[in-house]
């Protein structure tokens, strides 16, 4: 299952969904100013028979031509005795070809938003729709190394990516998922030494520490209005443009437009700063740090006519405050810029993963240099911040790699631990800091990305494993991406995911599903439960405290809601109910918000998309992103 490495920089592998937008000149009182939704809707009525109205999958961003494989491995030989045998493979495994003041900010992925020092961020919704098990997710540049090379025209990457669309559409399926213990397939992680989100971690086998009080209340009235449909700008024909990352603090929705970066009020949506950036962007961070700035690359230098990509080599601070930019820098490794297609904030270390051979490079937030990609037989593969930053390294050459999972100082990149993954095992995506949960594909690639889930204690000692069965659980985490699970959130010492939609009771087409949890003491489902109601589907963006934040929607012409599930009971309070009118329920449905960028605080609502493609039709409304507020 070992993927090959990675061209340097990557487009990312979010599918473009009909037409996507960025930011026009604004009329009087800015776009994000509040407005009645446009006569005849945003888009087509969807297929009403699933949760929430959605227009068929657009074609996926497109993949390059995949590497040759590697040669194969010889047997592994199993743990040794009394040690666990988690993270090591059943049976050899042929290479696999690679798929697919306070803030709240989103992450890149769909990133699902988690609470990270102090910033509620979407990471990445980065994915969301479900990608073959052997097909590349992403379109790549050509060349070799952390430079140049020859650049993918857009007119080829539209041509591929229909061809994942198809696949996309043929291999679609919806599985009905309970939350019923399944311990039979022990193929998960090897040993390691020693531990996220919001919580303390615990010691050894010890149970996290509490996660305070909920700060989201119910308002008198959770009916919200628009305040803000960001219309997209003309694109060409054969060309997708990237609009990768948003934030949500109290007073600013920062969202990335095309070679810029835009502050929106978020009660009016109306403008309030606009910075210049040197290229489309390719990563924000999820969170701020306490005085309001996020990190962001970007590529090296803007498109040419005809689309072609550019390095994602650029990595600057932004404050959210008074919207300029503060620094950009860039790292040289064997006499090349090093790439970056990842990015998070600990403290006041901004961490760059790039996912190649580039390695990873950390700034303070004034600028200056704490550690620079390593060149030798190890490098970090990627970063989660928030209240603790953990790395994912990998040590030896290409077919023979081994992955660990380590807690950094911030301040030195010096580890605290190490928590070593079996031989054989490829991927690792952090799914939370604090307390340190992280999962991985174990025995194959999956549409997922993550089977198997582990937490670790305080001191990196594993305490429990998760089993996710393959095709029950809706979860999201990106290929070749260390920090983008989405649809998936840790708190109260649980994991809380979705299952799959699948037939409900009565009509004929009605769809649902739930959110269950899993104990991370145990790796035992619990008997939590949040459902999703006839033509419903539910899905966790975060925690609150103690409570999961939650997406529900009901089908066509019905509003979208964001609601607090209780940790104790899984009692349901609504939080944010959008306009049930085709217009709204349309444009939204457009967004695509489990696969974009969905972030809620404080009876405020944002939707934005990351890539951006020209509309299928002339009559099709494509926006950026979409604001709604309920007070």
């Amino acid at each position: 299952m070992t993927q090959p490495p990675q061209p340097p920089q990557q487009p990312p592998n979010e599918p473009p969904q009909g037409g996507f937008g960025a930011p026009q000149d604004p009329p009087p009182g800015g776009f994000g100013a509040p407005q009645n939704p446009p006569p005849g809707g945003f888009g087509k009525a969807p297929d009403p028979s699933y949760g929430y109205p959605q227009q068929p999958p657009a074609p996926q961003t497109p993949p390059p031509a995949a590497p040759p494989a590697p040669p194969g491995r010889p047997p592994q030989t199993p743990p040794p005795a009394g040690q666990p045998n988690y993270g090591y493979p059943q049976a050899p495994q042929a290479p696999q070809t690679p798929q697919a003041p306070q803030s709240y900010g989103y992450p890149t992925q769909p990133a699902q938003p988690q609470y990270q020092q102090g910033a509620y961020q979407q990471p990445g919704y980065q994915q969301g729709y479900q990608q073959p098990p052997t097909m590349p997710m992403q379109p790549q540049p050509g060349g070799s190394g952390s430079g140049g090379g020859k650049k993918i025209s857009g007119q080829m990457a539209i041509v591929i990516a229909a061809v994942v669309a198809i696949a996309l559409i043929v291999g679609g399926g919806v599985f009905y998922a309970s939350s019923k213990d399944d311990d039979s397939k022990k193929t998960a992680q090897g040993d390691g030494k020693g531990g996220g989100k919001k919580g303390k971690g615990g010691t050894g086998g010890d149970a996290p520490a509490g996660q305070g009080p909920a700060k989201e209340k119910a308002p008198a009235d959770p009916t919200a209005k628009v305040v803000m449909q960001l219309p997209q700008p003309a694109i060409p024909e054969d060309q997708i443009w990237q609009a990768t990352g948003s934030l949500l603090t109290d007073d600013v929705y920062a969202k990335s437009g095309i070679n810029e970066l835009n502050g929106y009020d978020p009660d009016t949506g109306k403008e309030k700063w606009s910075i210049p950036l040197s290229g489309q962007t390719c990563a924000m961070s999820r969170e701020t740090t306490k005085d309001g700035i996020a990190a962001i690359v970007t590529e090296e230098d803007k498109r040419n006519k005809k689309g072609d990509y550019e390095q994602c080599t650029n990595v600057s601070a932004v404050d959210l405050k008074s919207g300029k930019k503060l620094w950009t820098e860039t790292v040289e490794t064997n006499g090349m810029k090093a790439t970056f297609k990842e990015v998070t904030i600990s403290g006041t270390t901004i961490a760059a993963g790039a996912g190649t051979s580039s390695g990873g490079a950390a700034w303070d937030v004034s600028g200056k240099s704490l550690w620079k990609p390593k060149i030798g037989k190890c490098e970090d593969v990627g970063y989660a911040g928030g209240d603790q930053l953990v790395a994912v390294r990998k040590c030896g050459t290409y077919g023979d790699e081994k992955l660990k999972v380590q807690l950094l100082d911030p301040k030195t990149g010096a580890a605290k631990w190490t928590y070593a993954l079996a031989d054989g095992i490829d991927n690792a995506k952090v799914i939370s800091t604090n307390p340190v949960v992280f999962g991985q594909d174990t025995t194959e690639i999956t549409a997922s990305g993550v089977t198997d889930v582990f937490s670790l204690g305080n001191n990196g000692k594993l305490r429990a494993k998760i089993s996710l069965e393959d095709g029950k659980y809706d979860h999201d985490c990106g290929v070749n991406m260390v920090n983008d699970c989405t649809s998936i959130t840790v708190g109260n010492d649980r994991l809380y995911v979705p299952t799959r939609q699948h037939d409900g009771s009565g009509e004929s087409y009605n769809r649902t599903n739930e959110i269950v949890s899993f104990s991370l003491a145990t790796g035992k489902a619990t008997s939590d439960r949040a459902v999703a109601g006839d033509n419903g589907e539910i899905f966790p963006l975060r925690m609150d405290g103690g409570n999961v934040i939650a997406y529900k929607a009901h089908g066509y012409q019905k509003g979208a809601q964001i609601v607090s599930l209780d940790g104790k009971t899984m009692k349901e309070t609504k939080l944010l109910e959008t306009p049930s009118s085709e217009a709204v329920t349309d444009a939204i449905s457009g967004m695509v918000p489990k696969s974009n960028e969905l972030l809620y605080a404080e009876g405020r609502m944002f939707m934005g998309k990351q890539l951006l493609s020209k509309p299928y039709s002339k009559d099709e409304k494509e926006y950026v992103a979409l604001g709604f507020v309920a007070k």
